[in-house]
């Protein structure tokens, strides 16, 4: 015979939702977008880049230079000097020796100042260097 009372009485001390996988699948999925997420290196200066009807998507650039109407350089969203763009790219060449740069210059940035910049990731030893542009629009 069944016994009302001491099952009644079983599953009132036996209630409750284990929620551990639960929590161990939400990680697992916060692990998974992160490790999957890609990273997107920024200047750190915002500008208005010139249109080329040529532009090119380039793949890969572990080395973006930011070069703002005012002369002010930016590279890791840190200003910084002329005189020390190439210790910072040798020193993100020493991490990376196939990185390739590209400076991100404003379209009324000095021309002199693109040209030393340049002139400097050259000095460091990247041999890829790029302009950055955004592709021209046919109206």
């Amino acid at each position: 015979m069944i016994n009302v009372r001491q099952s009644l009485h079983y599953s009132e001390s036996d209630e409750g939702i284990n929620i551990t996988p639960l929590i161990d699948l939400i990680f697992l999925l916060l692990i998974f977008f992160m490790v999957t997420t890609s990273f997107v290196k920024e200047t750190g200066l915002e500008v208005d880049r010139p249109s080329a009807e040529t532009a090119q998507v380039k793949e890969k650039a572990n080395i973006m230079i930011g070069v703002g109407e005012d002369g002010s350089i930016f590279m890791d969203n840190h200003s910084i000097d002329i005189r020390m763009v190439r210790p910072h790219v040798e020193n993100t060449l020493a991490e990376h020796p196939l990185a390739a740069a590209i400076i991100v210059a404003d379209r009324k940035s000095d021309t002199g100042l693109v040209i030393e910049v340049m002139d400097q990731c050259r000095l460091a030893g990247v041999s890829n260097v790029s302009i950055a542009a955004r592709r021209a629009e046919n109206i």
